[in-house]
């Protein structure tokens, strides 16, 4: 799973995700890509079965670059505790995706290969996303 090594602090709060990326807004290494259309979070789980499937596809050809990473902590509290007491501990590790943002890059492979290789990893994120390639991701979303 992916998590940092460390963090400066253990607990972070909540925050707010607004407004559209700017920065991994196109491609950078790769010839296609999966771009966010919606603001979400994305956690190690989500990641590594979008990974795992898009390597299968391929056949263990080609490249994949993972441009997201879960360095955010999420805490949670046990069932059927009482209200006080302080926060929970950390549950996993998230990051905050907003529309706009490039989340995964292949390269190596034929377009129809990365096509269906990259609509895998789609239905394993919570979030809406596009394909895009290098060609026609001048285009806002």
């Amino acid at each position: 799973m992916l998590m940092p090594k460390r963090t400066k602090y253990r607990k972070v709060m909540k925050g707010r995700n607004r407004g559209t990326s700017h920065r991994a807004n196109t491609l950078a290494y790769g010839e296609f890509g999966l771009k966010a259309l919606e603001h979400s979070r994305i956690d190690a789980r989500q990641i590594e079965a979008s990974r795992i499937s898009m390597t299968r596809r391929m056949n263990r050809q080609g490249k994949v670059w993972i441009m997201v990473f879960p360095h955010k902590p999420l805490t949670k509290r046990p069932l059927e505790v009482r209200m006080g007491k302080g926060k929970g501990p950390i549950e996993k590790y998230v990051m905050n995706i907003k529309p706009g943002k490039i989340c995964f890059e292949i390269a190596g492979v034929p377009e129809d290969v990365a096509r269906e290789a990259l609509a895998l990893a789609q239905s394993k994120l919570p979030f809406k996303t596009k394909i895009v390639t290098r060609e026609g991701e001048n285009e806002l979303f």
